[in-house]
Protein backbone atom coordinates (compact mmCIF):
# COMPACT_ATOMS: atom_id res chain seq x y z
CA UNK A 1 0.00 0.00 0.00
CA UNK A 2 1.54 3.45 -0.97
CA UNK A 3 1.00 6.43 1.26
CA UNK A 4 0.73 10.28 1.08
CA UNK A 5 4.09 11.88 2.22
CA UNK A 6 1.67 13.68 4.30
CA UNK A 7 0.54 10.86 6.49
CA UNK A 8 0.81 12.35 9.69
CA UNK A 9 -1.54 15.38 8.73
CA UNK A 10 -4.04 13.27 7.07
CA UNK A 11 -3.87 10.65 10.00
CA UNK A 12 -4.54 13.50 12.34
CA UNK A 13 -7.27 15.20 9.98
CA UNK A 14 -8.93 11.39 9.86
CA UNK A 15 -9.13 11.53 13.58
CA UNK A 16 -10.48 14.14 13.75
CA UNK A 17 -13.41 13.66 11.31
CA UNK A 18 -14.01 10.33 12.87
CA UNK A 19 -14.80 11.66 16.01
CA UNK A 20 -14.57 9.90 19.89
CA UNK A 21 -17.26 7.51 19.50
CA UNK A 22 -15.24 6.05 16.51
CA UNK A 23 -11.68 6.14 18.18
CA UNK A 24 -13.04 4.82 20.99
CA UNK A 25 -14.41 2.05 19.31
CA UNK A 26 -11.68 1.11 17.33
CA UNK A 27 -8.92 1.06 20.35
CA UNK A 28 -12.21 -1.46 21.99
CA UNK A 29 -10.88 -4.85 21.35
CA UNK A 30 -14.20 -6.03 21.28
CA UNK A 31 -15.06 -4.26 18.50
CA UNK A 32 -15.46 -6.26 15.13
CA UNK A 33 -17.32 -3.88 12.96
CA UNK A 34 -17.78 0.03 12.88
CA UNK A 35 -21.00 0.83 10.25
CA UNK A 36 -22.20 4.62 9.05
CA UNK A 37 -25.19 4.39 7.58
CA UNK A 38 -26.51 7.79 4.59
CA UNK A 39 -28.86 8.66 7.37
CA UNK A 40 -26.15 9.32 9.86
CA UNK A 41 -26.69 6.32 12.76
CA UNK A 42 -23.40 4.97 13.29
CA UNK A 43 -23.56 1.29 14.59
CA UNK A 44 -21.05 -0.92 15.87
CA UNK A 45 -20.96 -4.61 16.65
CA UNK A 46 -18.70 -6.62 19.23
CA UNK A 47 -17.31 -9.82 19.09
CA UNK A 48 -20.13 -12.53 20.50
CA UNK A 49 -22.56 -9.48 20.65
CA UNK A 50 -25.42 -8.12 18.28
CA UNK A 51 -25.17 -4.89 17.01
CA UNK A 52 -25.94 -1.73 18.95
CA UNK A 53 -26.01 1.69 17.90
CA UNK A 54 -23.58 4.29 18.73
CA UNK A 55 -24.67 7.62 17.96
CA UNK A 56 -24.37 10.21 15.00
CA UNK A 57 -21.86 10.90 12.37
CA UNK A 58 -22.02 14.50 10.29
CA UNK A 59 -22.51 13.95 6.78
CA UNK A 60 -19.38 16.46 6.11
CA UNK A 61 -17.52 14.76 9.04
CA UNK A 62 -17.60 11.64 7.03
CA UNK A 63 -16.89 12.79 3.70
CA UNK A 64 -14.23 14.10 5.09
CA UNK A 65 -12.87 10.84 6.98
CA UNK A 66 -13.05 9.07 3.43
CA UNK A 67 -11.50 11.55 1.55
CA UNK A 68 -8.74 11.49 3.79
CA UNK A 69 -8.55 7.97 3.70
CA UNK A 70 -8.38 8.22 -0.18
CA UNK A 71 -5.65 10.74 0.16
CA UNK A 72 -4.05 8.85 2.36
CA UNK A 73 -4.48 5.78 -0.65
CA UNK A 74 -3.31 7.50 -3.11
CA UNK A 75 -7.15 6.54 -4.26
CA UNK A 76 -9.28 8.75 -6.78
CA UNK A 77 -12.55 8.85 -5.28
CA UNK A 78 -15.29 11.32 -7.32
CA UNK A 79 -19.05 11.11 -8.51
CA UNK A 80 -17.57 9.06 -11.41
CA UNK A 81 -15.82 7.04 -8.51
CA UNK A 82 -17.46 6.61 -5.39
CA UNK A 83 -16.02 4.41 -3.79
CA UNK A 84 -13.06 3.34 -1.52
CA UNK A 85 -11.49 0.14 -0.79
CA UNK A 86 -8.44 0.13 1.51
CA UNK A 87 -6.64 0.13 4.61
CA UNK A 88 -6.64 2.82 7.60
CA UNK A 89 -3.59 4.06 7.68
CA UNK A 90 -1.31 2.79 10.59
CA UNK A 91 -3.83 0.25 12.14
CA UNK A 92 -4.49 -1.20 8.58
CA UNK A 93 -8.32 -1.60 9.19
CA UNK A 94 -10.37 -2.69 6.45
CA UNK A 95 -12.42 0.65 5.26
CA UNK A 96 -15.12 0.37 2.53
CA UNK A 97 -16.14 4.65 1.89
CA UNK A 98 -18.93 5.25 0.30
CA UNK A 99 -19.86 8.35 -1.77
CA UNK A 100 -23.31 9.86 -3.66
CA UNK A 101 -24.82 9.22 -6.27
CA UNK A 102 -24.72 5.42 -4.88
CA UNK A 103 -25.73 6.13 -1.54
CA UNK A 104 -27.58 9.42 -0.30
CA UNK A 105 -25.07 10.54 1.83
CA UNK A 106 -21.42 9.48 2.73
CA UNK A 107 -21.46 6.00 4.38
CA UNK A 108 -18.83 3.25 5.74
CA UNK A 109 -17.58 -0.01 7.27
CA UNK A 110 -14.51 -0.31 8.93
CA UNK A 111 -13.84 -4.21 9.71
CA UNK A 112 -11.22 -4.21 12.19
CA UNK A 113 -7.80 -6.72 12.21
CA UNK A 114 -7.38 -8.88 15.63
CA UNK A 115 -6.40 -6.96 17.97
CA UNK A 116 -5.96 -9.93 20.31
CA UNK A 117 -5.56 -13.41 19.40
CA UNK A 118 -8.43 -15.43 21.57
CA UNK A 119 -7.88 -18.70 22.39
CA UNK A 120 -10.01 -21.61 22.36
CA UNK A 121 -10.57 -21.74 26.14
CA UNK A 122 -11.63 -18.41 25.94
CA UNK A 123 -14.67 -19.61 23.51
CA UNK A 124 -15.60 -21.82 26.14
CA UNK A 125 -15.71 -19.48 28.99
CA UNK A 126 -17.69 -16.70 26.28
CA UNK A 127 -20.06 -19.57 26.04
CA UNK A 128 -19.60 -19.67 21.93
CA UNK A 129 -18.44 -22.97 21.86
CA UNK A 130 -18.57 -26.55 24.09
CA UNK A 131 -15.47 -27.59 25.90
CA UNK A 132 -16.31 -30.85 23.56
CA UNK A 133 -15.71 -28.51 20.88
CA UNK A 134 -12.61 -27.42 21.71
CA UNK A 135 -11.23 -30.78 22.96
CA UNK A 136 -12.40 -32.06 19.54
CA UNK A 137 -10.66 -29.05 17.63
CA UNK A 138 -7.24 -29.21 19.48
CA UNK A 139 -7.20 -32.75 18.48
CA UNK A 140 -8.35 -31.66 14.81
CA UNK A 141 -4.51 -29.55 14.56
CA UNK A 142 -2.66 -32.01 15.70
CA UNK A 143 -3.84 -34.32 13.83
CA UNK A 144 -2.85 -32.59 10.66
CA UNK A 145 -6.72 -32.50 9.53
CA UNK A 146 -7.20 -29.26 6.56
CA UNK A 147 -10.51 -27.12 8.69
CA UNK A 148 -12.62 -25.39 6.75
CA UNK A 149 -14.05 -22.45 8.78
CA UNK A 150 -17.32 -21.13 7.42
CA UNK A 151 -19.83 -18.34 8.69
CA UNK A 152 -21.65 -15.39 7.56
CA UNK A 153 -20.30 -11.67 6.52
CA UNK A 154 -18.73 -10.49 10.05
CA UNK A 155 -19.02 -13.91 12.05
CA UNK A 156 -16.22 -14.24 13.44
CA UNK A 157 -14.60 -16.47 10.73
CA UNK A 158 -11.22 -15.06 10.73
CA UNK A 159 -11.39 -14.60 14.55
CA UNK A 160 -11.74 -18.27 15.15
CA UNK A 161 -8.93 -19.41 12.37
CA UNK A 162 -6.70 -17.08 14.49
CA UNK A 163 -7.82 -19.29 17.48
CA UNK A 164 -7.23 -22.44 15.47
CA UNK A 165 -3.72 -21.47 14.33
CA UNK A 166 -2.56 -20.08 17.69
CA UNK A 167 -3.92 -24.43 18.31
CA UNK A 168 -0.60 -24.97 15.80
CA UNK A 169 1.76 -22.74 17.15
CA UNK A 170 1.07 -25.25 20.35
CA UNK A 171 0.65 -28.66 18.96
CA UNK A 172 3.35 -28.15 16.07
CA UNK A 173 5.51 -25.13 17.05
CA UNK A 174 8.20 -25.99 14.21
CA UNK A 175 5.85 -26.29 11.55
CA UNK A 176 6.70 -23.90 8.46
CA UNK A 177 3.11 -21.60 7.85
CA UNK A 178 2.52 -19.99 4.50
CA UNK A 179 -0.04 -17.21 5.21
CA UNK A 180 -2.25 -16.04 2.11
CA UNK A 181 -4.73 -12.99 2.24
CA UNK A 182 -6.36 -10.56 -0.06
CA UNK A 183 -6.47 -8.07 3.30
CA UNK A 184 -4.17 -8.44 6.26
CA UNK A 185 -5.95 -10.26 8.55
CA UNK A 186 -4.71 -13.13 10.35
CA UNK A 187 -2.33 -13.40 13.21
CA UNK A 188 0.16 -16.19 14.30
CA UNK A 189 2.16 -16.93 17.05
CA UNK A 190 4.33 -19.32 15.36
CA UNK A 191 8.15 -18.73 14.57
CA UNK A 192 8.73 -20.28 11.37
CA UNK A 193 5.95 -18.18 8.79
CA UNK A 194 5.64 -16.77 5.85
CA UNK A 195 2.42 -14.17 4.85
CA UNK A 196 2.38 -13.57 1.42
CA UNK A 197 -0.70 -10.83 0.26
CA UNK A 198 -2.30 -10.63 -2.96
CA UNK A 199 -2.08 -7.62 -5.36
CA UNK A 200 -2.91 -6.03 -8.49
CA UNK A 201 -1.06 -7.98 -10.17
CA UNK A 202 -0.79 -10.81 -8.46
CA UNK A 203 -4.04 -12.67 -7.49
CA UNK A 204 -4.28 -15.72 -4.81
CA UNK A 205 -3.84 -18.47 -7.30
CA UNK A 206 -0.76 -17.39 -8.41
CA UNK A 207 0.46 -17.03 -4.70
CA UNK A 208 -0.53 -20.47 -4.48
CA UNK A 209 1.22 -21.69 -6.97
CA UNK A 210 4.53 -20.01 -5.56
CA UNK A 211 3.46 -21.31 -2.00
CA UNK A 212 3.99 -24.85 -3.29
CA UNK A 213 7.55 -24.06 -3.91
CA UNK A 214 8.23 -22.38 -0.77
CA UNK A 215 8.56 -25.68 1.33
CA UNK A 216 5.03 -25.00 3.39
CA UNK A 217 4.24 -27.65 5.89
CA UNK A 218 0.64 -25.92 6.32
CA UNK A 219 -1.65 -24.09 4.22
CA UNK A 220 -3.12 -21.22 4.97
CA UNK A 221 -5.90 -19.35 2.91
CA UNK A 222 -7.76 -16.12 5.07
CA UNK A 223 -10.87 -16.54 2.67
CA UNK A 224 -11.47 -18.80 -0.32
CA UNK A 225 -13.60 -16.31 -2.45
CA UNK A 226 -12.93 -17.38 -6.33
CA UNK A 227 -11.42 -19.73 -8.74
CA UNK A 228 -8.19 -19.51 -6.24
CA UNK A 229 -10.63 -22.17 -4.22
CA UNK A 230 -9.11 -25.31 -6.96
CA UNK A 231 -5.47 -24.39 -6.52
CA UNK A 232 -5.91 -24.84 -2.82
CA UNK A 233 -7.75 -27.65 -2.85
CA UNK A 234 -5.00 -29.19 -5.04
CA UNK A 235 -1.98 -27.90 -2.93
CA UNK A 236 -3.97 -29.47 0.18
CA UNK A 237 -4.43 -33.05 -1.50
CA UNK A 238 -0.37 -33.00 -2.73
CA UNK A 239 1.09 -33.55 0.78
CA UNK A 240 0.30 -29.97 2.70
CA UNK A 241 -2.07 -31.84 5.39
CA UNK A 242 -3.08 -29.70 8.74
CA UNK A 243 -4.23 -26.07 6.49
CA UNK A 244 -6.76 -24.02 7.10
CA UNK A 245 -8.95 -21.88 5.81
CA UNK A 246 -12.63 -19.47 5.82
CA UNK A 247 -15.34 -19.64 3.39
CA UNK A 248 -18.82 -17.23 3.53
CA UNK A 249 -21.23 -20.28 4.13
CA UNK A 250 -23.93 -20.42 6.75
CA UNK A 251 -23.69 -24.12 7.45
CA UNK A 252 -21.08 -27.23 6.51
CA UNK A 253 -23.13 -28.31 3.38
CA UNK A 254 -23.40 -24.81 2.10
CA UNK A 255 -19.69 -24.43 2.45
CA UNK A 256 -18.77 -27.71 0.52
CA UNK A 257 -21.40 -26.41 -2.32
CA UNK A 258 -19.67 -22.81 -2.27
CA UNK A 259 -16.60 -24.62 -2.91
CA UNK A 260 -17.97 -26.36 -5.77
CA UNK A 261 -19.35 -23.12 -7.40
CA UNK A 262 -15.80 -21.73 -6.90
CA UNK A 263 -14.13 -24.24 -8.61
CA UNK A 264 -16.57 -24.12 -11.69
CA UNK A 265 -15.42 -20.85 -11.99
CA UNK A 266 -12.31 -22.42 -13.10
CA UNK A 267 -13.26 -26.15 -14.13
CA UNK A 268 -15.92 -27.50 -16.09
CA UNK A 269 -15.32 -30.73 -14.62
CA UNK A 270 -16.91 -31.45 -11.34
CA UNK A 271 -14.56 -30.97 -7.81
CA UNK A 272 -16.79 -32.98 -5.69
CA UNK A 273 -14.34 -36.11 -5.20
CA UNK A 274 -11.33 -33.38 -4.98
CA UNK A 275 -13.42 -31.54 -2.62
CA UNK A 276 -14.29 -34.54 -0.39
CA UNK A 277 -10.58 -35.74 -0.61
CA UNK A 278 -9.05 -32.19 0.27
CA UNK A 279 -11.08 -30.97 3.30
CA UNK A 280 -11.45 -33.37 6.51
CA UNK A 281 -13.16 -31.25 9.01
CA UNK A 282 -16.23 -28.21 8.29
CA UNK A 283 -16.55 -25.54 11.25
CA UNK A 284 -19.75 -23.81 11.00
CA UNK A 285 -20.26 -20.42 12.82
CA UNK A 286 -24.12 -20.47 13.48
CA UNK A 287 -26.38 -17.36 14.04
CA UNK A 288 -28.90 -17.96 17.06
CA UNK A 289 -31.17 -16.08 19.18
CA UNK A 290 -28.85 -15.11 21.62
CA UNK A 291 -25.85 -15.01 19.32
CA UNK A 292 -23.35 -16.92 17.25
CA UNK A 293 -22.33 -20.09 18.03
CA UNK A 294 -19.95 -22.98 16.97
CA UNK A 295 -21.98 -25.76 15.40
CA UNK A 296 -20.84 -29.12 15.88
CA UNK A 297 -17.62 -29.54 13.61
CA UNK A 298 -18.65 -31.74 10.38
CA UNK A 299 -16.12 -34.56 9.06
CA UNK A 300 -16.20 -35.07 5.19
CA UNK A 301 -16.07 -38.79 4.85
CA UNK A 302 -17.05 -38.33 1.28
CA UNK A 303 -18.88 -37.82 -2.18
CA UNK A 304 -21.91 -41.05 -2.70
CA UNK A 305 -22.44 -39.17 -6.43
CA UNK A 306 -25.26 -37.45 -4.91
CA UNK A 307 -24.32 -35.35 -1.72
CA UNK A 308 -21.50 -34.53 0.55
CA UNK A 309 -21.19 -37.25 3.74
CA UNK A 310 -20.66 -35.70 6.75
CA UNK A 311 -20.33 -37.17 9.78
CA UNK A 312 -19.99 -35.36 13.42
CA UNK A 313 -16.87 -34.99 14.51
CA UNK A 314 -16.05 -37.48 17.81
CA UNK A 315 -13.64 -37.76 20.38
CA UNK A 316 -11.50 -40.91 20.25
CA UNK A 317 -12.43 -40.68 16.65
CA UNK A 318 -8.78 -41.02 14.21
CA UNK A 319 -8.15 -39.77 11.56
CA UNK A 320 -6.30 -41.60 8.69
CA UNK A 321 -4.43 -39.45 6.33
Amino acid sequence: MTYSRSLPRLVRKLEDALGPNIRAALDDPNVIEIMLNSDGNLYVERLGQSITHLGQVAAAAAEVAIGSIAHATGTAVDERRPIVSAELPNSGHRFEGLLPPIVAAPSFSIRKRASRLIPLEQYVVDGFMTSKHARLLTRAVAERLNILVSGGTGSGKTTLANALILEIATAAPDDRLIILEDTVEIRCGSHNVLPLRTSDDIDMSRLLKSTLRLRPDRIIVGEVRDAAALSLLKAWNTGHPGGIATVHANSARSALRRLEQLTAETSRQPMHDVIAEAVDLVVSIERTATGRRLGDPMRVVGYDGAAYRLEPYQEGERHVA
